[in-house]
């Protein structure tokens, strides 16, 4: 049981609890699903999932989604609004996690180079939690440089880890660019060559970092693209995950089979063999989000395809003319139509990654 390791049992766990989660995940072989959430109804679709099967559960907030839990009507010229948004999701999901009895990892999602000041602004506010609980806002957060030169990439993500290591704060980062589109960066056009990190790569960052901190883990590009492709446009090689793990072993002379702790990027569309491939080479984390945008709009599209004629007016439907429809619009109906399949979709990664009943 992965909660046998954990020193808190349900909601955001911190510090040596994510190291500990992740190195159990390792032993056993499964990884945890990251999911991008844009709203409460987000987040409870996700967390029913994992309680449900049993399962510890990551989410994460991308600069977008923060900004969308902020408002579409604030401004954001200065990450403003994608600041306060993901503090704002954030005590949002501290506050109602414990309810789901579940271990949360509290994460964000890619932060590339013209959006470091929302990460600065977001560990400004783990620091002041920090100075008053003992723990950060955040359990992690996620530098990626991939588009910078290498070695100002591995330079700037550790300084970043040495702003993060007295709170005992996760960092992840990636090396090799995830292809495709995602919430406002696209890679569609990049070298299929930059989609594959090189072991090299691997053990400057692992010498790098772990001299400063043991929580931090690296998104390794193995051909990697984001959203949802036909079969054959993508050619992912876990396999070179496992190169990674035993040059990285090699070269440090370390007793761990996995010495790195890996995260799997572009996971939508995936085959289970893909996933359980990449899993068995040392990935802990992999992220699900396209796939689940579509979830939770199927659920949503149906019920207004389903109800239409009772949904074009306040009152009046094929019982009745006079007859009322609330119960039919009333948001809390049709939204909740959504958060049931995207909690399906949600359980289908968590048995794909075989994360159901670790806990």
């Amino acid at each position: 049981m992965a909660t046998s390791v954990l020193s808190r049992k349900k909601g955001v766990i911190v510090g040596d609890d994510v190291l500990k989660l992740f190195k159990y995940a390792q032993e056993k072989e499964f990884a945890i699903p990251a999911i991008n959430v844009t709203s409460s109804s987000t987040v409870v679709a996700s967390l029913e999932a994992a309680r449900d099967k049993k399962s510890p559960i990551i989410l994460q907030m991308s600069q977008g989604g923060a900004a969308y839990f902020a408002g579409k009507g604030v401004a954001n010229g200065d990450q403003q609004a994608s600041i306060a948004g993901a503090v704002a999701g954030a005590q949002y999901i501290r506050s109602i996690a414990p309810s789901y009895d579940i271990p949360v990892i509290l994460h964000t999602d890619h932060c590339a180079k013209k959006l470091l000041p929302w990460l600065d602004g977001m560990m400004d506010a783990d620091e002041k939690y920090f100075k008053e609980h003992n723990e950060p806002l955040f359990s992690s957060h996620m530098i990626d440089l991939s588009e910078e030169e290498v070695d100002w990439n591995i330079s700037t993500t550790a300084k970043y880890l040495k702003r993060a290591a007295p709170m005992k704060q996760w960092l992840e980062m990636e090396i090799g660019i995830t292809g495709g589109e995602e919430d406002g960066v696209n890679n569609e056009e990049v070298d299929n060559n930059s989609l594959y990190t090189q072991p090299e790569d691997i053990y400057n960052i692992y010498h790098t970092l772990s001299a400063i901190s043991p929580y931090f883990s690296i998104a390794a590009g193995f051909g990697n693209v984001h959203g949802v492709y036909k079969p054959g446009n993508v050619k992912l090689h876990p396999e070179l995950l496992g190169k990674h793990q035993k040059y990285v072993k090699e070269k440090t002379n370390s007793k761990e089979e996995k010495p790195v702790f890996l995260v799997f990027h572009g996971g939508s569309g995936s085959s289970k063999k893909e996933y359980t491939d990449a899993i068995s080479y040392g990935v802990v984390k992999v992220n699900l989000d396209t796939d689940l945008q579509y979830a939770y709009l199927t659920g949503i599209r149906d019920y207004v395809l389903k109800k239409k004629e009772y949904i074009m007016s306040q009152v009046g439907n094929p019982d009745g003319d006079d007859k009322p429809n609330k119960k039919f619009f009333d948001p809390r109906v049709w939204v909740r139509e959504g958060e049931k399949t995207m909690t399906t979709r949600v359980q289908e990664g968590l048995i794909d990654f075989n994360t159901a009943g670790q806990i």
